[in-house]
C-alpha cells in the first residue's frame, strides 16, 4: 500500500474571511464514496453469492488482496481526482490526532489492520463533517424558518443521511469493528462460541491497536446519529474492548498507559449511562457469559450460545448490572433487558411464559447488590420501582413485567418479612389503610368534600392487591394479615359497588372470596363475623368517609360532613347496617361448595341461643329503675347485637338456606344449635310459633335423614350420637307432648343406627320431603296432616287446642283399614272440613300461620277447587281484611290473594274492589284508611296485568276510581294513585278515550297547585309517559290538550321548585320536541324511478 498523502490543500480553494462562512469541507456524499470504495467487492464469480453481508472477519469477498487494491485505489483518488482534496486534507488533520491510526494505515503487513484503520479514519471525517453541518445549520436556523411557508414540512436537518449513505455507513461500521476489534479480544471476552477464528497481532501490539480502534469508535458515538448506528448493533463488542482495556488483566493491555486505561473506565461509564438501559443490560449479562449449570430456558435453543466468560469479567460484568439495577428505573431496565431478550412480540410472549425466568429476576431483584451499603436503603429505592411494573400498560410486556413484580415482592416477603412490609405492603395498601376505621385521621383539619382518595388511585390499588394476592397465590401468614387490615374497606368497596355500577365490584369479590378461602376457618368466620358488624376484629370504612360513584366507572372516597339531625344519621346507620348485611349473604352464596356458608350460619345459629339465654336471665334478674351510663351503652350494644344476629339469621334463612349445608357434620352442628335453644328457650310469648316451626324444621331434617333420604354411613351415625344429650333434655323439659315423643323416637332411631324407627318419625321425615296431603302419612299423633299440606308440624306443635281437635275430625276417612273407594260425602266432607279449617287459619294471631293459610286459599282459587268458587265471597272478605295486617308477608299474601280471584271473576270482585277504593271502610282512621286503599290499589294494578286485553271493559271505572284517589287529603296515597294511572295508560296503550280531557286536567291541576313535591312530581311523570308512549299519534291524541299540557310543562320548569320535578318537566319537553320535529319535519325518503321509454 502507498503512503497515505497529506499534501496542503491547493491554493486555489476557498478560504476563511472576515464575517463569512467556514470555508466548507468535502461533501457527505464524497465521504461515503470513500468509504464504498474501501469496502468494494470485485466481481462474483461462478458459484458464487453476491451482496453477502461483511461479518467480523476476512473470509469471503473482502480478501487481502482486495483491501490492498481498494486502499491504493482511494489513495489514488486522494491525489490525483479532481473535488477530493477537501476530502483529503479533513483526513490528515483527522490522522495527525490519532498517531496509532496513522500508522496503521501505513502498515503495508497486515491489510486488515490498514484497512481498519482507514475505515476508522474516514468515519472520524464523516463525524467532524456532519458536526460542521449541524452547527452551520444552527447559525442560520432562523432566517430559514422565517422564511418558510405556514403549515409547510420541516426541512431535513443539515446532518442527515439518506437511506443509501446510512447502509453504507452501517457496513462500514460492521467492517471496522470486525477488522479493528474482534482480532484483539481475547477468547470468552464478547465473543460467543463458534466465531471465526483470526490471525491475531503479535502480542505486543494488540493493546494498542485495540486501544486506537476502541478510541476512534468512542469517539463515533459523540454524535447522534453515527451513535444510533453503532450502538444499535455493535454494543457489546465495544463495551467488552473498554472492559478489557480499563479493567483487564495487564497481559492483554500491553502497551496502554494508565492514563489510558483510566480514560476507558470513564469512557464504559459514560456509555453506559447515556445508552437505552435495556439494551445495556442485556449486553452485560452476554458479555457476563452463561453460568456454570442450569437447565435451558425455553427459547434458549434459538439463541447463540455464550462463551465462558473470566472470572475478572463476570465479577465486572455484575458490578455493572448493580449499577444499572440502583439507578433511576434500573428495576424497569433489568426487568426489560432480561425478559424481552432480542425483543418483538414472538419474544415477549416466549417471556411471558417462562415462569422460570420471572423466578430467577425476582431472585435477582429480592437480593441485595453488594454496592448498597445497607439491606434497607436497598429497599428503599427498589420497592417502589417494583410496585411500578404492575401499571405497566403495554400489552405485549404487561403480563410478563407483573409476573416478575408478584414473584419479587413474595420472594422478597419470604427473605426479609419486615422490610417487605414496611417497603412493599405497606405502600401497596396505602389507599385503602388511609380511610380505614383503624387508621389515625385528623378528622377536624380535613374539609368536609375533600378527595381522599382519587379514582384511579382507588382503581390501582384493588388491581393491585388483585394481583399480588389473588393472582399470585401466596398464603403465607404475614400476606394474610396484611391483607386482612384492610379487609373491611375492601368489603365496603364490594357492597357499594353492589349497589352502583362499577367494575370494582368483581376484583373485591374476588379479593375477598381468595382470603375467606386461604385462611384458617376461625379466621374466616371472625372476618366474616366482622363484616356483619357483630365483632370489632375486621376494620370497616372510617365513620366519616364515604364511597362516591367515579366518572370513569369506579369510585373516589371523600370525606362528608358530621350529620347533625339524628334520624338521617340513625337511618344511614340502618341503611348501611341493611346494605353490609345482604352484600355479606350475597358474598356467602359463593362459598357453599367449600362449607364456609354452611359453618357461619351455625355460628349464628349459636349466637342466636346464646342471645336468646341472655333474654332469659335478664327476664329472670330484676332490674334496677336506674342505671348508670355504662350500663345503659351496654344495654343498648346489646340490643343492637341482638337485632344484627336476627336480621342476618333472617337473610341467611331467605337466600342460601336451601343448599348451606354440605355435609353431616354441618346438619348435626345445625340441629345441635336448634335443639340447645329450644332447651334454653321454649317456644313461648310473641315467637312462639316460628320457634316451634324451626324446632320442627330441624327435627324433621334428622327424621329424613334417618328414614333414607341420605345414605348414612357409621361414621355418620357418630355424628349424629353428638346430639342425644339435647333429645333426651328436650324429651324431658320441652312442654309440647308431640315434641317430647318426637325427640324420643329420634333417640331411638340414632342409638339403633335406624333400625328402630317408630311412626313419628317418618311423620316428621315425610313432613320435610314435602308429602302431599291426603297421601296417608301419619302426623306425630297418629292423625292424618291437617289440610294446609304445608306445615303439618306447625298443627302438631300449635299451642291451640280447637285446630288439634278439628284436624282429627275428619280421619274416619283415612283410617288404615279403610277401603281406597271411600264415598263421595265422605271426600266432600274432608275437603270442606279443610277449607273451614284453612278460613279459620286465616284469622291465626301468629302471622306465619296466617300467611301460610292465605296463600294456600289463594292456591285453591288458581285450581279452581269448587269449593272456594262456592265460597268465593267469602274469600274475597277474608282477603280484604287481611289487607289491613300490619305484617308485610301477610297483606302481600292477601294482595295475591285478591288479585288472583279478581283475575278469575273480574265482573263479580271488580266492581267490589274499585267501590272500596273510592270509599274507605267507615270507622277507620286516616291513615290506616289510605295505606288499606294503596295496597287495594297494587291488587287493581295486578288485576290489570293479568285481564291484558279485557282491561278495556273496564277502562273508564278504573281511571275513575284513580282519578278520585288522586284527589285524596293523604299525599301519599295522591302519589300513588297518580303512579297507578300512569301504568293502566301503558296497559291501555294510551287509548284513553273521551276521558282524555279530565285525565288531563286533572295532571294540570295537580302540577300546579299541589304543596307535596312527590305528587306533583308523579303528575308530570305521567306526562311524560303519556307523551312518550303516543310518540307520534300524541299529536292527534292530544290536540285539544297539547297546548295546555305544554304551557304547563314550561310552567313546571320555570316556577318548580323540585329538582326531580323539573327533570320530569324536561324530558316530557324534550319528548314533545322530538315529536314535533318529526311532524313538522317528517325524514325525506329518497326514492330512484326507472321509467322504460317506449
Amino acid at each position: 500500500m502507498a503512503t497515505h498523502s497529506c499534501a496542503p490543500l491547493s491554493p486555489g480553494g476557498p478560504k476563511m474571511a472576515s464575517g463569512a462562512e467556514p470555508e466548507p469541507g468535502p461533501e457527505l456524499g464524497r465521504v461515503v464514496e470513500a468509504l464504498e470504495l474501501l469496502l468494494r467487492r470485485p466481481p462474483a464469480g461462478p458459484g458464487e453469492r453476491d451482496g453477502g453481508e461483511v461479518g467480523h472477519s476476512l473470509e469471503g469477498s473482502l480478501r487481502p488482496e482486495t483491501l490492498r487494491s481498494n486502499a491504493a485505489e482511494l489513495e489514488k483518488r486522494l491525489r490525483q481526482a479532481p473535488g477530493w482534496d477537501s476530502l483529503r486534507g479533513l483526513r490528515c488533520a483527522v490522522l495527525s490526532r490519532a498517531p496509532a491510526l496513522a500508522t496503521g494505515v501505513a502498515d503495508e503487513t497486515e491489510q486488515g489492520w490498514a484497512a481498519a484503520c482507514g475505515l476508522l479514519a474516514l468515519l472520524l471525517c464523516l463525524k467532524e463533517r456532519l458536526a460542521t453541518l449541524a452547527a452551520a445549520a444552527t447559525s442560520t436556523s432562523t432566517s430559514h424558518e422565517a422564511g418558510a411557508g405556514i403549515g409547510a414540512a420541516p426541512p431535513p436537518s443539515a446532518d442527515t443521511l439518506s437511506v443509501g449513505q446510512t447502509r453504507a455507513v452501517g457496513r462500514a461500521l460492521r467492517a471496522a469493528v470486525g477488522l479493528g476489534l474482534v482480532p484483539y479480544l481475547p477468547p470468552g471476552v464478547g465473543q460467543r462460541l463458534g466465531s471465526p477464528a483470526i490471525s491475531p497481532a503479535p502480542p505486543a501490539a494488540r493493546g494498542a491497536r485495540l486501544r486506537a480502534a476502541t478510541a476512534a469508535l468512542a469517539e463515533l458515538t459523540q454524535h447522534p446519529a453515527l451513535a444510533g448506528l453503532l450502538l444499535a448493533r455493535h454494543l457489546g463488542l465495544l463495551l467488552a474492548s473498554l472492559c478489557l482495556l480499563g479493567h483487564g488483566p495487564a497481559t492483554h493491555c500491553e502497551g496502554v498507559t494508565e492514563a489510558e486505561r483510566v480514560r476507558c473506565q470513564e469512557t464504559l461509564r459514560h456509555i453506559l449511562d447515556h445508552v437505552y438501559q435495556p439494551l445495556a443490560v442485556q449486553e452485560l449479562l452476554v458479555l457476563q457469559g452463561r453460568p456454570k449449570q442450569g437447565p435451558p430456558s425455553p427459547g434458549d435453543d434459538t439463541k447463540p450460545a455464550l462463551a465462558r466468560a473470566p472470572a475478572w469479567l463476570r465479577r465486572l460484568c455484575g458490578q455493572l448490572l448493580s449499577e444499572r439495577l440502583l439507578r433511576p428505573s434500573g428495576v424497569q431496565a433489568v426487568v426489560r433487558g432480561i425478559m424481552e431478550g432480542t425483543g418483538g412480540c414472538a419474544g415477549a410472549e416466549t417471556a411471558a411464559v417462562d415462569w422460570r425466568k420471572c423466578d430467577a429476576v425476582a431472585k435477582i431483584l429480592a437480593s441485595c447488590p453488594q454496592q448498597c451499603l445497607s439491606l434497607e436503603d436497598y429497599y428503599s429505592l427498589v420497592c417502589p420501582q417494583i410496585l411500578d411494573l404492575l401499571h405497566i400498560q403495554d400489552k405485549l410486556t404487561a403480563c410478563q413485567f407483573q409476573g416478575v413484580a408478584t414473584r419479587t415482592l413474595l420472594t422478597m416477603v419470604k427473605e426479609h418479612p419486615q422490610l417487605a412490609e414496611k417497603h412493599l405492603l405497606q405502600p401497596l395498601l396505602a389507599p385503602l389503610l388511609r380511610c380505614s376505621e383503624a387508621a389515625e385521621l385528623a378528622v377536624e383539619g380535613v374539609p368536609a368534600g375533600t378527595v381522599l382518595v382519587a379514582e384511579t388511585e382507588l382503581s390501582s390499588c384493588v388491581e393491585d392487591v388483585l394481583k399480588v394476592y389473588v393472582v399470585g397465590n401466596d398464603s403465607s401468614s404475614l400476606l394474610l394479615g396484611s391483607l386482612q387490615s384492610v379487609l373491611g374497606v375492601v368489603f365496603s368497596l364490594y357492597s357499594f359497588a353492589k349497589q352502583n355500577v362499577s367494575y370494582l365490584r368483581s376484583p373485591c369479590q374476588d379479593i375477598l372470596l381468595w382470603f375467606l378461602e386461604k385462611s384458617e376457618r376461625e379466621v374466616s368466620l371472625a372476618v366474616l363475623e366482622g363484616f356483619a358488624g357483630l365483632n370489632s376484629s375486621t376494620h370497616i370504612l372510617h365513620p366519616r368517609c364515604r364511597f362516591c360513584v367515579g366518572s370513569e366507572g369506579g369510585a373516589t372516597i371523600t370525606v362528608e360532613e358530621t350529620i347533625s339531625d339524628e334520624d338521617e344519621a340513625l337511618y344511614r346507620k340502618v341503611s348501611a347496617e341493611q346494605s353490609r348485611v345482604e352484600s355479606l349473604v350475597e358474598l356467602l352464596s359463593h362459598c357453599q361448595k367449600s362449607g364456609l356458608a354452611g359453618d357461619f350460619f351455625i355460628r349464628c345459629l349459636k349466637e342466636l341461643t346464646r342471645v336468646a339465654a341472655e333474654d332469659k336471665e335478664a327476664s329472670n334478674s330484676a332490674m334496677t329503675p336506674e342505671r348508670s351510663l355504662l350500663e345503659l351503652e351496654q344495654y343498648h350494644a346489646g340490643q343492637r347485637r341482638k337485632l344484627l344476629v336476627l336480621q342476618l339469621v333472617a337473610t341467611l334463612c331467605e337466600n342460601v338456606s336451601g343448599t348451606v349445608f354440605t355435609d353431616i357434620t354441618q346438619v348435626q352442628e345445625f340441629v345441635a344449635a336448634t335443639l340447645q335453644r329450644a332447651c334454653v328457650r321454649p317456644a313461648q310469648g310473641p315467637g312462639a310459633a316460628a320457634e316451634a316451626q324451626t324446632l320442627a324444621m330441624a327435627m324433621g331434617l334428622v327424621a329424613a335423614m334417618l328414614g333414607g333420604a341420605v345414605q348414612l354411613q357409621s361414621s355418620d351415625f357418630a355424628v349424629l350420637k353428638q346430639l342425644l344429650p339435647w333429645l333426651e333434655e328436650l324429651s324431658r323439659t320441652y312442654p309440647e307432648p308431640l315434641t317430647q315423643e318426637l325427640a324420643t323416637d329420634l333417640r331411638i332411631a340414632i342409638c339403633t343406627h335406624g333400625a328402630v324407627s317408630l311412626g313419628s318419625v317418618g311423620a316428621a321425615a315425610s313432613a320435610v320431603l314435602g308429602k302431599k296431603p291426603g297421601t296417608g302419612v301419619q302426623s306425630p299423633a297418629g292423625a292424618p296432616s291437617p289440610g294446609s299440606g304445608q306445615a303439618p308440624s306447625q298443627s302438631s306443635h300449635s299451642s291451640h287446642s280447637a285446630p288439634r281437635e278439628r284436624s282429627q275430625g275428619p280421619s274416619v276417612c283415612h283410617e288404615p283399614g279403610a277401603s281406597g273407594s271411600a264415598p263421595a260425602p265422605c271426600a266432600s266432607s274432608t275437603a270442606l272440613a279443610g277449607l273451614q279449617e284453612l278460613l279459620v287459619s286465616a284469622y291465626d294471631p301468629q302471622p306465619p300461620s296466617r300467611a301460610a293459610a292465605l296463600r294456600h286459599l289463594a292456591s285453591l282459587i288458581t285450581q279452581r277447587d269448587p269449593e272456594a268458587v262456592q265460597l268465593q265471597e267469602k274469600l274475597l272478605q277474608v282477603f280484604l281484611e287481611n289487607l289491613q295486617h300490619e305484617d308485610a308477608f301477610v297483606y302481600l299474601s292477601a294482595i295475591q290473594g285478591v288479585a288472583l280471584l279478581s283475575s278469575e271473576y273480574p265482573e263479580q270482585i271488580l266492581p267490589v274492589l274499585l267501590a272500596q277504593y273510592k270509599c274507605p271502610v267507615q270507622g277507620m282512621e286516616d291513615t290506616a284508611a289510605a295505606i288499606t286503599r294503596m295496597k287495594l290499589g297494587e291488587v287493581l294494578m295486578r288485576v290489570t296485568r293479568a285481564l291484558g286485553d279485557m282491561v278495556f271493559q273496564h277502562r273508564e271505572p278504573l281511571i275513575q276510581a284513580f282519578l278520585r284517589g288522586a284527589r285524596d287529603p293523604d299525599s301519599a296515597l295522591r302519589a300513588s294513585s297518580l303512579s297507578n294511572l300512569g301504568e293502566l295508560c301503558q296497559y291501555l296503550g294510551f287509548q284513553l278515550g273521551s276521558i282524555v280531557q279530565e285525565v288531563t286536567s286533572c295532571l294540570t291541576a295537580i302540577a300546579r297547585t299541589d304543596p307535596e313535591a312527590e305528587v306533583r312530581r308523579a303528575a308530570v311523570h305521567v306526562v311524560v309517559l303519556l307523551l312518550r308512549g303516543l310518540s307520534d299519534k300524541a299529536t292527534e291524541v292530544l290536540r285539544d290538550v297539547l297546548r295546555d299540557l305544554y304551557r304547563l310543562l314550561k310552567h313546571v320548569e320555570r316556577a318548580e321548585p323540585d329538582r326531580a320535578t323539573v327533570l320530569h318537566a324536561q324530558l316530557a319537553l324534550e319528548e314533545l320536541d322530538t315529536i314535533m320535529r318529526r311532524v313538522l319535519f317528517p325524514p325525506q325518503t329518497l326514492q330512484k324511478k326507472i321509467v322504460v321509454l317506449p
